[in-house]
């Protein structure tokens, strides 16, 4: 049995972890809300983006939604289990902490080897694209007139682009590429030459990527900041875990 004065020396320690943890876990349980946040955000900023991605593309936002759930609950539980004291809930913290740092760690790794072959494949979507665009407003189309005139851009990689479609040949460059809808008429969308001077020269694949890697490099960041800061609760909660232990083993 330890002495007095050692559990007395133990359980200020044990209570500054407590503090310390469940300051911790409540800005654990708001980065879930951001991550949340940030993926409902990714959904409708880059909706457009995605609608010309392949299918595994578009789940981005919804894994950083259930993400964010998880981080959330698992908050939950990390102030209960800290308020509580059980070891045994402090270890499983810790073990889901750790479960989701690796899982995150992967997907970022896998995001940034992957990177290449999604620029690749949304190149070879946009060019579909525009090969089947049409009035109808299909879902590519709209993505494609969208881009268009969010970014003032025109064509995959220049406005000439659209010369090699069906439907220049029907209607001519499409009337989202015009700089000045009061100043871009049917006659001169079909001339290629008068059509220079009317609509935006420079292609959109580029426009698009950048601005894809950028708006993703702000998800890459808050994920990957995430993922860190879990460090610092496994090694909280296992150190919290280890104290209380050593307190009950000092009382016997």
């Amino acid at each position: 049995m330890a002495s007095p004065s050692r559990r007395l020396q133990t359980k200020p320690v044990i209570t500054c972890l407590k503090s310390v943890l469940l300051t911790y876990t409540f800005v654990f349980w708001v980065s879930g809300i951001v991550l949340l946040a940030v993926g409902v955000w990714g959904r409708v900023s880059l909706a457009v983006y995605f609608s010309l991605l392949d299918e595994k593309a578009t789940n981005v936002p919804f894994v950083l939604v259930g993400t964010g759930v998880v981080v959330v609950l698992l908050g939950t539980f990390g102030c209960f289990a800290t308020c509580r004291g059980s070891t045994w809930m402090l270890k499983l913290y810790a073990m889901l902490l750790s479960l989701i740092f690796l899982i995150v760690l992967v997907a970022a790794v896998v995001g940034f080897v992957f990177r290449h072959e999604i620029k690749t494949n949304f190149e070879s979507n946009l060019n579909l694209a525009l090969k089947n665009y049409n009035v109808t407003a299909d879902q590519h189309s709209e993505a494609v007139d969208t881009i268009q005139r969010t970014l003032h851009c025109c064509g995959v990689q220049n406005y000439s682009d659209w010369e090699k479609t069906d439907y220049f040949a029907q209607r001519g460059i499409p009337r989202s590429c015009c700089k000045s809808q009061d100043d871009c008429s049917v006659e001169d969308l079909r001339d290629p030459n008068k059509a220079k001077l009317k609509v935006f020269v420079d292609g959109c694949f580029f426009l698009v990527t950048s601005t894809m890697e950028s708006k993703m490099s702000v998800v890459a960041g808050i994920s990957f900041g995430i993922a860190c800061f879990q460090l610092v609760g496994i090694i909280l909660a296992c150190c919290l875990s280890q104290y209380i232990t050593n307190n009950q083993y000092e009382m016997v």
